[in-house]
């Protein structure tokens, strides 16, 4: 029954990582949306690789459910003033890892997707045919 619950568990998660990124799609590009993994991309282009650039995205893994955000990689600023409880869920630089649905991070984490999302606007990287250069725009 206990691996039912987190099963469980993890499916709300997911749903709820899931719903903070998808308020955003009008403005960004779904590149994958499952039952295990949801994916925005931007409309400008990656100099790098020559792909569109990466937003965020949720995937359900076997323990958790991980909530990826490049812009905070991108832009470290945009973490200052993070919570303790959210800093101790980040994994690496841009990933942020959640077993069972937690309101108050979640709706910290979705004030931070918005100031990644802006951020993003300001340097006109939401528009189709944009570059990005990592050492010259972040």
């Amino acid at each position: 029954m206990a691996k039912a619950t987190a099963k469980n568990e993890l499916a709300a998660t997911f749903a709820a990582l899931k719903a903070v990124l998808k308020k955003h799609e009008k403005r960004l590009v779904v590149l994958a949306d499952s039952a295990t993994g949801y994916t925005l991309v931007c409309k400008s282009i990656a100099k790098y690789n020559q792909q569109p650039l990466y937003f965020g995205g949720a995937r359900i893994g076997k323990r958790y459910v991980s909530y990826y955000l490049f812009w905070v990689y991108a832009s470290p600023p945009l973490l200052k003033g993070m919570s303790k409880g959210l800093a101790a869920r980040m994994q690496g630089k841009s990933c942020f890892n959640f077993k069972r649905p937690e309101p108050e991070l979640f709706a910290e984490l979705d004030a931070l997707t918005g100031a990644c999302l802006a951020s993003l606007a300001a340097k006109g990287l939401l528009k189709a045919g944009a570059v990005f250069d990592y050492k010259a725009d972040a």
